[in-house]
Formats: C-alpha cells, sequence, structure tokens
C-alpha cells in the first residue's frame, strides 16, 4: 500500500508527459510511452492522492481518497462515442476527493486538475442530479439554508483569483421572484468554485500538499453546505 510519506512531489517529466501528449495524441504514441505513463504520472498520482487525503481528514473526516482510476483519478481515457473530438487521451490530470457514500460524480468535494502549464484546485459539486438540482432550488430559496449559502459564496468569493461557477441556464424556473437575493443561483445546474494560478513550485516537492490544502480550505465553505445538501441534513 502506498503510504503518505512516499510522495515526494511531481517532477518536469510528469509536466513533459502532458504537454507531449497534446501534440501527440494518437494511440501510437501512447503505447509507445506507457511506461512513462505509469512512472511520470500515475505513480506519483496515486502517492499524492494517500498523501491529500491524509491530510485532508483534519478538514473533512468524511473524505474519500481512493488511489486508482474510477477512485479519486480520472481516467485518462476519453469517452469519444458522442464527440466531434476523436483524440483518445485527456491532456490533463484530474483528482477528485469526495465525502458522502453515493456516487462521487453525484457528491461533493475537492478537485485537483493539471493542464500545463496551469495548476486548478476547486469545490464543490460539478453536475446536479434532477433531484438534487430541485433540492438546491428550494434550499438557496429558504429563509435558512439560503442564507448560509449566501455566506459562504460571499466568504469565498472575496478571496483572490476565486471563481464560482455552474451557471447554465438562461431563464430562471417558472414562478421564481428575481427579487430574491438568491434567485441567480437558480440558473445554476451544479456549483462549484476555483481558484487557478501557473505551476507553483511546490508541484515538484512535498510542499504540495501543504499547498493545496490550505486553497482548499479557502474553499470548503462551499463544500461544507453542499455535502449537507447531498447528505439530505435541510428539513423543508
Amino acid at each position: 500500500m502506498i503510504q503518505a510519506e512516499e510522495f515526494k512531489g511531481f517532477s518536469e517529466k510528469t509536466v513533459r508527459f502532458f504537454l507531449d501528449l497534446a501534440a501527440n495524441n494518437n494511440r501510437e504514441w501512447f503505447a509507445a510511452r506507457r511506461r512513462d505513463y505509469d512512472e511520470s504520472v500515475l505513480d506519483p498520482a496515486r502517492a499524492f492522492v494517500v498523501a491529500m487525503g491524509q491530510k485532508l481528514q483534519r478538514l473533512t473526516p468524511g473524505i474519500n481518497a481512493s488511489p486508482r482510476p474510477d477512485g479519486s483519478l480520472f481516467r485518462i481515457y476519453r469517452d469519444t462515442r458522442f464527440s466531434q473530438d476523436k483524440a483518445p487521451y485527456k491532456t490533463h490530470m484530474g483528482i477528485f476527493f469526495w465525502e458522502g457514500k453515493g456516487p462521487r460524480m453525484e457528491c461533493s468535494g475537492y478537485y485537483f486538475h493539471l493542464e500545463p502549464p496551469r495548476l486548478m484546485l476547486g469545490a464543490g459539486l460539478y453536475m446536479f442530479s434532477r433531484p438534487l438540482l430541485e433540492r438546491f432550488r428550494k434550499a438557496a430559496l429558504d429563509p435558512e439554508y439560503g442564507t448560509e449559502l449566501a455566506a459562504a459564496i460571499k466568504k469565498i468569493s472575496t478571496l483572490p483569483g476565486v471563481s464560482l461557477g455552474g451557471q447554465h441556464y438562461k431563464r430562471l424556473p417558472p414562478g421564481t421572484d428575481p427579487s430574491h437575493a438568491n434567485a441567480g443561483l437558480l440558473l445554476h445546474n451544479g456549483l462549484y468554485s476555483g481558484w487557478e494560478t501557473e505551476i507553483p513550485k511546490e508541484f515538484y516537492s512535498p510542499a504540495l500538499i501543504d499547498f493545496c490544502f490550505e486553497h482548499f480550505r479557502t474553499l470548503e465553505p462551499l463544500h461544507r453546505w453542499l455535502n449537507k445538501l447531498v447528505a439530505g441534513k435541510f428539513d423543508f
């Protein structure tokens, strides 16, 4: 089993692999460099998941951190069945730490995204299921829960470089009072916050764990509210 102390940082080879893959996104190129992918990307990513998961327990005790593809690690293979872009591989690395007992993509959590030359850290829930969307809309307009949500968004939105995402719809649901302070949130089909930067020097050392932890901690208020929503803790 990978231990937390085994994470020594990612390397220049990690970054170079994705830059080269972007220029050579085909199966022949990838097959010839499968060992490079395993050693420079997958192995340190697994160690990162274990170390980051242990650290996140201090912030979110119920966090799920699984060092395997389709766990915290998103697979590098693209689903091209319904896409005009038939490039077979993702040119980024995605890692997700989620809270809850349901499927990971139906839970809120913390997201790590490397796409050279940028690193993005985020928190939240990318897309609501239909039942969860209805509960979210009720909660967002609720005098108590909606006020809590507005406070969480205000807290993180004042931080430099943090953005709020998930807006999708063009019109408010029928019957919505457009003057309600949270009415604009009903245009969302997901809710998440993110912070982006050039790849920092910490990326190449164990210091990446503390670097990510501090930024995840700033985004935690939104995750905490969403996790209560998913867990059904709001009583309407």
